[in-house]
């Protein structure tokens, strides 16, 4: 039966992977999106209200909030098919992860790049999030939504989403919006994007190149790359990979020749953090609580204990230290809350 959950003084510190304490003063848990709206409309300041999907992309900086609210709202179903496509519909509350698996064991096509990313389906269109050559917004056909002022049911198309890298509608009004659930249009003929040479050579483990194939080789190489939020606080990547002017490009080519730079658009270049980073000096760095990640240097870690202004206190020093160095400014991916 739909209901709201309530729970005050509630600890966060298993709502976050970055392994951050802190206290809700009251949060509700709700898998019904009628529900949801009720209570928004209950709310004497609604747009205040935290919304938590998996924690998995947030650094709480705050030790206690006011109100927290978070969409539990499961079900994965078919909404329509072709001969080439399929619709698929999921709640805002399923784990990223176990959508990907139903999509795989099905062959529908189009997010098994996107294996093995941590957070909940709500947060998805949230970050555009991609990983080894593709991004969220190739797939994503509608999220549906709360306005949160007024508790009505408001629904985005793909183009009105906004989703660009590491952005969109929603994150650019995080206090607007509460997503219950996200639309995907998948294909039913898997091609494999490869475009990334590590992806290529993993997956030679794993021949034939089936669907199955391409999500194994990914979750290895993730599990490999990246550490389990279970046994050291992270995010994954805690900064977004800068874009230049064909002019500051062209600059580090001739300093570093080897440096990782990807056309992204006319006259823009996107240029690898985690190289700037590294270059930097910071790989492994680790203080106090707070460092590093020793196998990638893009990955902030909490060794235990740490607040969240120590982990952007740290963040704002790698910031300082990259621009200093190449007249870059690193941007967070994280949400910081």
């Amino acid at each position: 039966m739909p209901m709201i959950n309530i729970q005050r003084d509630f600890s966060l510190l298993s709502c976050n992977t970055f392994g951050i304490e802190a206290t809700a003063s009251v949060l509700y848990d709700s898998d019904c999106a009628d529900d949801l709206s009720g209570l928004v409309r209950s709310l004497p300041d609604p747009s205040a209200a935290l919304v938590l999907g998996g924690g998995s992309n947030i650094l709480m900086v705050s030790e206690r909030y006011d109100v927290v609210i978070r969409p539990m709202i499961k079900g994965i179903s078919i909404i329509d098919e072709t001969d080439e496509y399929v619709w698929v519909q999921a709640g805002a509350g399923e784990r990223w992860d176990d959508f990907v698996s139903w999509c795989v064991s099905r062959h529908f096509s189009g997010v098994e790049n996107l294996s093995h990313i941590p957070g909940t389906v709500g947060a998805c269109p949230i970050q555009n999030i991609g990983a080894y050559g593709v991004e969220a917004k190739e797939t994503i056909e509608t999220v549906e939504t709360i306005e949160k002022n007024t508790g009505k049911p408001a629904t985005f198309n793909n183009q009105q989403c906004e989703l660009n890298y590491r952005d969109s509608v929603f994150k650019k009004n995080k206090d607007k919006y509460i997503i219950t659930a996200v639309q995907f249009r998948l294909s039913k003929r898997f091609e494999p994007k490869l475009e990334y040479a590590e992806l290529e050579t993993e997956l030679s483990r794993f021949m034939p190149v089936t669907i199955e194939n391409m999500r194994q080789a990914i979750i290895h190489i993730r599990s490999r790359k990246l550490p389990d939020p279970e046994q050291l606080g992270n995010v994954a990547s805690f900064f977004k990979n800068p874009a230049i002017n064909t002019e500051k490009k062209d600059e580090i080519d001739q300093l570093y020749p080897k440096a990782p730079l990807y056309p992204m658009s006319p006259g823009l270049w996107k240029i690898s953090a985690a190289w700037l980073i590294q270059q930097c000096g910071w790989k492994g760095v680790r203080e106090g609580k707070v460092g590093t990640y020793s196998q990638q240097p893009l990955v902030l870690v909490n060794y235990g204990g740490a607040k969240g202004m120590e982990i952007l206190c740290f963040a704002q020093k790698i910031i300082d230290s990259v621009h200093s160095k190449f007249g870059i400014k690193l941007a967070p991916e994280v949400n910081i809350v």
